[in-house]
């Protein structure tokens, strides 16, 4: 949901107060103007509170955060926008102590919002780079000077084999409702040797659906991991979704469909045209 000018304009006001579960607009607006703010706020999860001690939309999770990284790409992810929900600090901070960054490992961040991930990762050494759909995302990434490449895509519509060397880790908290056909594309990207460490909602543990089932027998077969997060963890992003984390690591010669598995294809076709 994209944040109108006067409705930005209230909202990055200096006088203006987000903190802590709530927003306060401590001067008048006209009526129309109220309206639209009143709206979007509702939108993503706030309420008018008019007690005079409080005189404010409240919310019920941590709203600053939110706020900065939503107002910084002028878009809120409402109840009807699956595509972003910013990863919350302690996640990040979760994903990153599992991710084992070293001095100058390679990084992949699909669908990599407005840096949530790729700030705190080169600040530990990595080298990373982002592919992201939004021109705002884009626009933020860029300006925040994290990653060495931002590519701007679908990352769906990227192919491994136009990658001359996979990625030694992959870091993602990809759109919940594409999960699993996100993580299965990642896979094409990392390392023969690498882990990728992926937010996902919690139904992609018992979801029927053949593509769910076949993915939970893949990440079995490899050994991963599917790690509950805490309740509510994405709360200070506007969703209450259970989510987990899935660890899984490649090796040589295993079952994922690695970016080496990729590059050989192309030579393996290239013997049966031959024969």
């Amino acid at each position: 949901m994209y944040i109108p000018s006067g409705v930005y304009d209230v909202l990055t006001d200096p006088r203006t107060v987000i903190t802590g579960d709530r927003v306060q607009i401590p001067f008048e607006l006209d009526r129309a103007l109220y309206e639209r703010l009143n709206n979007l706020l509702r939108e993503i999860g706030g309420r008018w509170d008019g007690r005079k001690a409080v005189r404010a939309h409240t919310f019920p999770f941590p709203v600053e955060d939110f706020m900065r990284e939503s107002l910084a790409s002028r878009e809120f992810p409402s109840h009807f926008d699956q595509g972003w929900y910013p990863t919350p600090p302690s996640i990040v901070h979760d994903i990153l102590e599992r991710a084992a960054i070293t001095e100058g490992m390679s990084v992949l961040e699909p669908s990599a919002g407005t840096g949530s991930i790729v700030g705190p990762a080169t600040g530990r050494g990595a080298v990373v780079d982002c592919v992201e759909i939004d021109q705002r995302r884009i626009h933020v990434l860029r300006e925040q000077g994290a990653a060495r490449q931002v590519t701007e895509a679908d990352f769906l519509d990227l192919d491994p084999v136009d990658r001359e060397h996979g990625y030694q880790r992959v870091l993602m908290n990809p759109p919940f409702s594409t999960a699993v056909q996100h993580v299965m594309h990642a896979l094409g990207f990392l390392d023969d040797d690498g882990t990728l460490i992926a937010v996902m909602p919690e139904a992609s543990q018992w979801h029927s659906d053949r593509a769910t089932v076949e993915f939970r027998e893949l990440v079995a077969l490899a050994e991963g991991e599917f790690i509950p997060l805490p309740d509510r963890s994405f709360a200070p992003s506007g969703t209450y979704v259970p989510t987990v984390l899935l660890v899984i690591e490649a090796e040589p010669g295993g079952p994922l469909l690695t970016h080496g598995w990729h590059q050989r294809q192309p030579r393996q076709l290239d013997l049966f045209a031959l024969a």
